[in-house]
């Protein structure tokens, strides 16, 4: 008995583990075309496959075309935010090449911890 409760508790800590790891600030400031993030910045074409490492980020194939939302500042300044059809997340700002400007001006504004949480469709999913 003691043994399937000391298994019970490791895997509720790794999976609380797990959950921090998905929800964790990955940078604490963001530059966006409007004060809500909400105006397209650009749009970009990826230059290679990428698949990222967990759901905040999003996956795309060489030659597919992203709307860019947001780019982490600060920290993580390699990190930008867009959208490929319904999907939405992270990726490297090095595997894509931008094709159109929509927004020279840029503005800076704190992030949220919801703009760390995995999104699919248009539900939140906390892990």
């Amino acid at each position: 008995m003691s043994r399937i409760l000391d298994q019970r508790i490791l895997l509720l800590v790794i999976s609380f583990l797990r959950s921090l790891q998905t929800t964790k600030v990955l940078s604490e400031w963001k530059k966006c075309g409007d004060r809500e993030c909400e105006t397209a910045m650009s749009r970009v074409q990826a230059t290679t496959d990428y698949l990222g490492p967990d759901c905040r980020y999003l996956n795309f194939k060489t030659g597919e075309e992203i709307m860019v939302y947001s780019k982490l500042s600060r920290k993580n300044e390699n990190l930008w935010t867009g959208s490929k059809g319904k999907d939405f997340g992270y990726f490297p700002k090095d595997v894509v090449k931008v094709e159109e400007v929509f927004m020279a001006e840029e503005v800076e504004v704190p992030t949220k911890e919801t703009d760390f949480l995995c999104l699919h469709g248009d539900k939140y999913i906390f892990e």
